[in-house]
């Protein structure tokens, strides 16, 4: 009777055996899983990167070269960053049908699934801003476009004009208007500088800055009706002189004439 009793299990050891075997499976688990996770979004990206070779190769090497080097016909593209390429491209301003002094926003001819993958591969060439996540210029705060406008018009307004219409530059540029682009463009043009405007890297102004910067734009730019009444193209005090001296003295000129024609010498003679 000793003998069985002294070989009789512990009645916890079964619980121990169990704990020890899910530990176990869990160790493996964590350990696996995630290099296969990792594994397949590191395939997915040099699909993407292979996918974007063929179509630079079609669509952007005969001026930016085949690795993206540059040459007289355009300037390179190491270090633009994917950023960069989804604005230039998701625009339409590239590929660029002719040279000029300022390439033009057009119809879109690629794909998004295209127009990520040309992406991938850009940013292969090195290092560069990234495209933004949707949260990265979605306003979550009811004070973003007061602050918003306020740094759109100490920053922005010389050029885009203070109610983001557009405005003229020097030697055919242009400062395009803001109304209906997509906020995530707002957004990569102020990480990128494209063409004649400068870049605002999160070291210049932070990336909440650029978010209340877009909530203004897209609040200034909607279709609501003007609470001031009638726009004139929001041009400012040129636009509005211009309509007070061709309607305003227009007017007063008739009313002058109507009622030098109704008065008492000239109804006489």
């Amino acid at each position: 009777m000793k003998k069985l009793s002294a070989r009789r299990r512990h009645p916890l050891a079964a619980l121990v055996v169990l704990l020890f075997a899910l530990a176990v499976t869990g160790g493996l688990y964590a350990a696996f899983v995630p290099a296969e996770n990792a594994q397949a979004d590191s395939s997915a990206q040099s699909l993407a990167i292979d996918e974007g070779k063929r179509l630079f190769a079609v669509g952007c090497s005969s001026c930016h070269g085949l690795n993206g080097q540059g040459s007289s016909d355009g300037p390179s593209l190491v270090g633009v960053g994917s950023a960069a390429v989804d604005f230039q491209v998701g625009t339409g301003r590239m590929p660029a049908q002719q040279p000029g002094a300022q390439v033009p926003r057009k119809k879109v001819i690629y794909s998004q699934a295209e127009i990520d993958q040309l992406a991938a591969y850009v940013a292969s060439f090195g290092p560069g801003p990234v495209v933004p996540t949707t949260d990265q210029y979605t306003s979550t705060s009811p004070d973003d476009v007061a602050k918003g406008g306020e740094l759109f018009r100490t920053n922005c307004a010389q050029c885009h004009n203070f109610a983001a219409s557009g405005g003229a530059l020097t030697q055919g540029k242009y400062a395009p208007a803001l109304e209906g682009v997509d906020p995530k463009h707002i957004y990569e043009a102020m990480q990128t500088g494209p063409q004649n405007m400068p870049s605002f890297p999160d070291s210049t102004m932070p990336e909440a800055q650029k978010r209340q910067i877009v909530a203004f734009v897209r609040h200034t730019t909607n279709d609501e009706p003007n609470p001031g009444g009638l726009a004139l193209g929001s041009l400012g005090p040129v636009t509005e002189g211009l309509f007070g001296w061709i309607f305003g003295l227009g007017a007063l000129i008739a009313i002058a004439i109507w009622v030098a024609a109704h008065t008492t010498k000239a109804k006489k003679s």
